[in-house]
């Protein structure tokens, strides 16, 4: 019988069990939430149902009012029934899967899995998210039944965010226990799945928390102070902009120290224990309770004295708080300039100033650190890799970054000033190969120490990688902004590749070159991208500059003009002779949701899906086809046997996702938002996006593919105006927009509307998109538009003027 996950169930209602909660919920999966009836209850409130799910209920509520949001819509807690260990603990008789996330104690961890054997099920699957204590000791004593059902998987937080999920198998876990959860974890949750042995604090952490920990000993050793480290190993290595300090503010200094001080008292034969002991002042720190943002001081602080905020940053000498400037070595200078990210890191790290040489040093150190933990802690660099791009969000791992600086070249350095290189990393050179990673005919194969030899990488069959592709010589046309890949099986995918994938000029001039393409050569068109960063961007929108540039002179001709052809281009590609499926991820707005409302059949979104029509806030309107395509979208779900239905319905959620330029804050809450629609799909794994993409072009080319037949849109026409002054009225007297919002949210409604047709009336939709384009340029007359966009370019937020 195929296994299921049905109904699962997390122990422990904290950040992380919260967290696994609700990312369980937004998959689907009905999910039971328990912890512990408190202590300290009153004789009255023994008997309480509401007394004695008090932490549960506290933990639920911190769910629920989490920023950023943990759950993908609020009505995924529906999903999420909670419970006390005590009343309820028999409910776990009914689960597929038990996750236990409670106290990181030994002893508290055994006694609460020798319960669950008296009520788990034949076949449950009951995993631990420890991070520290090994899971060989939390089964003693269990059957073995349970010893084989029993595994570790471990999250990072926040849950729903962080892309990483440490599988660790028991001794005696069935593989296909752990084949079924791996899969699930995939493509399910949307994890990227790495496989960890048994060993203290497994992957991630184990490299993550030993390189923080380090920087930090490195940095009171050679006199830098915390901004300078954090500007260093920040976005110029291929790091967040977080970096090491303000990373340690975010998770918390006690979670820092209580990982390092966990891991050094369980590796006495780590050759760089010793690293994993917090300096004198983070010390302190902990103790004067400066542990990070949760408390409002850690590392950094910010005060807000009155409008003005003031970043400062702990003087490690003092403990005492100072406003500081921003860093500047020549090294990071030259990183700015370099076009790459290896580059940016050979930049930084052989520079020759003091941030160079300590960047140096701290990078060194943490690649021989990584090399001698295999095969301690994994089996391949690919692990370790992994584990550092997805629960650290590097922008490449210690072994792709070894690459990037050269292998060779900093081995050299490296015995030149006395490091201790692995003699596997030396006997890798020495047998002429130079790299960890190597791609041939668009395979991508890895070095394993274990046979010296390079391997191939395993790749899901639902994942398609357009940068191997492009190694592979799959590009059909490029230009700068954007390619054709071959995706095979006459599937082609428009990519873009502009500067956060913004869409100018070229991008609509080289789609429409692209539909000739792949009408004469192909069967559909997938119309996405692998951008990198957390979330990314699909598209950022349209190129404002381009635009501004051509008001500013006064060239509105060459505007509408460009307009014009945008609007024929997706609706070439809306009626075209063959499917296309847009796969939109992370940022979709403005132009980028235009071009999923317009050109698609169908879109397959990822589920952190941040989609919207923003135009208004830099005092524009939606003129590639977006008001016409949202209000068709919504209009189109209702059945033709139905002729009498109140438009207005219809058309003030259309008219409020445009004029408050309402964005998605997931895939799930633009379905309820209204940009996907029912046939419309989502999927949790970013890698499978393409992949899933192209599946659903071919699956409409099996069905009998045709294209949608062109028909009138039914429009409210002039009814539009009274229906929305009422409501402009009470929301300017209540001050959430100005006078300027007003005015532009009526001629939203007027385009959105019809114009002036008769309420009920049929329209082309040559009308709607003549309207966008009208407004669009008498927006671009108006001085606070410019205003507006001018302060969009400068400060990368929106004005309200």
């Amino acid at each position: 019988m195929p296994r299921k996950i049905k109904n699962a169930a997390i122990i422990g209602s904290g950040v992380m069990g919260g967290g696994i909660a609700a990312l369980l919920a937004g998959a689907g999966v009905k999910t039971l939430l328990l912890d512990i009836v408190p202590f300290d209850l009153k004789d009255e409130e023994k008997n309480d149902p509401k007394a004695r799910n008090r932490i549960v209920n506290e933990g639920m509520n911190a769910v629920m009012k989490s920023k950023p949001s943990l759950l993908m819509n609020k009505k995924d807690a529906d999903l999420i029934t909670v419970g006390n260990l005590a009343d309820d603990f028999d409910k776990l008789a009914e689960c597929d899967w038990i996750v236990e996330v409670v106290v990181e104690n030994l002893k508290i961890k055994q006694d609460l899995l020798q319960r669950l054997e008296t009520v788990r099920k034949e076949g449950a699957i009951v995993s631990t998210n420890t991070s520290g204590i090994p899971l060989k000791h939390m089964s003693e004593g269990l059957s073995q039944g349970f010893r084989q059902h029993f595994l570790g998987t471990h999250f990072f937080n926040p849950v729903r965010y962080m892309k990483l999920l440490e599988i660790i198998p028991g001794e005696e876990t069935l593989s296909e226990i752990l084949e079924f959860m791996a899969d699930f974890g995939e493509r399910r949750l949307g994890k990227g799945i790495v496989w960890a042995k048994d060993t203290p604090n497994f992957v991630g952490n184990r490299i993550g928390v030993q390189g923080m920990v380090k920087a930090m000993q490195q940095m009171v050793e050679d006199g830098l102070t915390i901004p300078e480290v954090d500007a260093l190993f920040g976005p110029a290595l291929g790091r967040p902009k977080t970096a090491m300090f303000k990373t340690s503010d975010l998770v918390g200094l006690d979670v820092m120290a209580h990982v390092s001080k966990n891991t050094y008292e369980l590796v006495p034969d780590d050759e760089q224990r010793e690293s994993f002991v917090i300096p004198e002042f983070v010390g302190q720190m902990i103790e004067k309770k400066l542990l990070g943002k949760k408390v409002g001081a850690g590392f950094y602080k910010t005060e807000k004295p009155g409008k003005k905020v003031i970043r400062k940053v702990i003087n490690p000498e003092t403990l005492e708080y100072a406003e500081y400037d921003k860093p500047a070595f020549p090294c990071l200078g030259d990183a700015k300039k370099a076009k790459t990210l290896p580059d940016k890191i050979k930049a930084v790290v052989y520079g020759e100033d003091k941030g160079a040489q300590f960047a140096w040093k701290v990078l060194a150190n943490g690649l021989i650190y990584s090399a001698n933990r295999i095969p301690e802690i994994s089996d391949t660099v690919i692990e370790i890799d992994n584990s550092m791009k997805w629960g650290y969000n590097f922008g490449m791992g210690p072994f792709e970054t070894w690459d990037a600086i050269g292998v060779k070249e900093s081995v050299e350095r490296m015995e030149k000033e006395g490091w201790a290189v692995p003699e596997k990393v030396k006997k890798m050179l020495a047998a002429g190969h130079a790299s960890f990673y190597k791609t041939e005919a668009g395979k991508v194969s890895y070095y394993d120490f274990v046979s010296e030899s390079y391997q191939p990488m395993d790749v899901s069959d639902n994942e398609i990688s357009l940068n191997i592709l492009r190694g592979a010589d799959k590009v059909a046309k490029t230009c700068a902004s954007a390619s054709l890949m071959d995706l095979g099986d006459g599937v082609f995918c428009c990519e873009f590749h502009s500067k956060m994938n913004a869409l100018n000029k070229e991008i609509v001039e080289f789609m429409g070159d692209g539909m000739d393409y792949v009408d004469a050569n192909g069967v559909g068109l997938v119309i996405g991208n692998q951008a990198g960063g957390m979330p990314g961007a699909f598209s950022a929108g349209g190129d404002l500059f381009y635009m501004g540039t051509l008001a500013q002179t006064g060239k509105f001709k060459e505007i509408d003009a460009f307009l014009k052809m945008a609007q024929e281009g997706l609706q070439k590609a809306r009626y075209s002779a063959f499917p296309v499926v847009a796969a939109p991820y992370g940022l979709a707005l403005g132009g980028g949701c235009e071009v999923c409302l317009g050109a698609a059949d169908r879109i397959v979104a990822h589920a952190e899906l941040y989609m919207g029509l923003v135009e208004i806030g830099v005092g524009l309107l939606p003129a590639g086809g977006g008001c016409m395509n949202l209000w068709k979208k919504f209009i189109s779900t209702v059945p033709e046997a139905v002729t009498d239905y109140d438009l207005g319905k219809y058309f003030i959620p259309v008219f409020m996702n445009i004029a408050m330029a309402k964005i998605s804050t997931s895939a799930s809450d633009a379905r309820t938002l209204g940009f996907l629609g029912p046939k419309d799909r989502i999927v949790f794994n970013r890698d499978h996006l393409i992949g899933e993409a192209k599946k659903e072009v071919l699956r409409m080319v099996d069905e009998g593919y045709a294209p949608p037949a062109k028909r009138k849109l039914k429009v409210l026409g002039e009814s539009a105006q009274g229906m929305i002054n009422a409501e402009l009225f009470n929301m300017l007297q209540g001050g959430y927009v100005s006078e300027y919002d007003v005015f532009l949210a009526k001629r939203v409604a007027y385009v959105v509307g019809g114009g002036d047709a008769r309420s009920g009336s049929e329209v082309d939709e040559e009308v709607i998109l003549k309207l966008e384009r009208e407004a669009f340029l008498d927006f671009w007359k108006q001085e606070k538009t410019h205003a507006r966009v001018e302060h969009m370019l400068k400060k990368g937020k929106p004005l309200r003027n």
